[in-house]
């Protein structure tokens, strides 16, 4: 957990995704972040999406590298900022509309794609904290982790981070991240992670037994008992490619591989 930072900026056309977005983080002196994208462009684009395993040791894999020709138009993305083998890396889910005017979504690959057009950026970060790719035995993958850099002073602005693991419903994961830092409420910021299918409160279900989600919205307010309730709409791309967005049902909604999220908290 550390203290909120948030910055506004706009990803340059001409570099790659991964650039845009870590260049003004890093400058800003921020090493670990969720941000959420909109607007713009990106071309060439490169995106993968969930796929059934390759092997017995993984629960899920990805289909092969999809690169539509031309331009694809940024509806909304979600970004997981931090770092890989030392150097700055992101991790990035997202809806576009490709040049033949069919909207898709998936996991978007970030050395590969290059921004076209500028992309509006809102990152929400923390100094005290770095996400870092570690190894994860129990998945088979390397996955970003958070871990503190130093202790939290004084702040009415205080942001936490997590990496839920398989499993966990991601809504009830959500509120006891708020009950374990003293959360009355707070506002989820960003979010990118996997689930099985889906169960929406408000929309069709997802039964594919992997999807690639971020975070619409999400916020966390105290229920009658005085305990946090989380409310996390999302969007979602499934393994035959389906799109789908909605409220997850709390309780109905586990973690596939991993989800990477941070929650701010809302002061008074």
């Amino acid at each position: 957990m550390g203290t909120a930072e948030s910055l506004e900026f706009t990803l340059t056309p001409g570099l790659t995704l991964n650039a845009a977005i870590s260049g003004p983080l890093l400058r800003a002196g921020i090493e670990a972040a969720q941000v959420e994208l909109s607007g713009g462009a990106f071309g060439p684009l490169t995106y993968v999406i969930p796929a059934a395993a390759c092997d017995p040791g993984h629960a899920a894999w990805y289909s092969s590298a999809r690169k539509p020709e031309g331009t694809s138009r940024l509806d909304a993305a979600n970004v997981t900022f931090g770092r890989r083998e030392g150097g700055p890396f992101t991790h990035c889910h997202a809806f576009f509309t490709g040049p033949d005017g069919v909207r898709r979504g998936g996991h978007v690959m970030p050395l590969d794609t290059v921004v076209a057009a500028p992309i509006t950026a809102r990152a929400y970060g923390a100094r005290e904290v770095g996400v870092g790719v570690e190894f994860d035995p129990e998945t088979d993958f390397t996955l970003f982790t958070p871990r503190a850099l130093s202790g939290v002073g004084p702040s009415r602005r205080r942001l936490a981070f997590a990496r839920v693991r398989p499993n966990t419903d991601i809504v009830t994961a959500v509120e006891e991240l708020c009950r374990r830092h003293g959360f009355a409420a707070g506002t989820v910021r960003g979010g990118v992670g996997s689930l099985v299918g889906a169960c929406f409160a408000d929309a069709p279900d997802v039964s594919d037994y992997a999807t690639e989600v971020f975070v619409r919205s999400g916020v966390i307010r105290p229920g009658p008992d005085g305990e946090p309730e989380a409310a996390l709409d999302v969007a979602l791309v499934g393994m035959s490619g389906c799109l789908a967005e909605g409220r997850l049902v709390r309780g109905e909604n586990p973690v596939c591989i991993t989800f990477e999220i941070a929650v701010e908290e809302t002061v008074a």
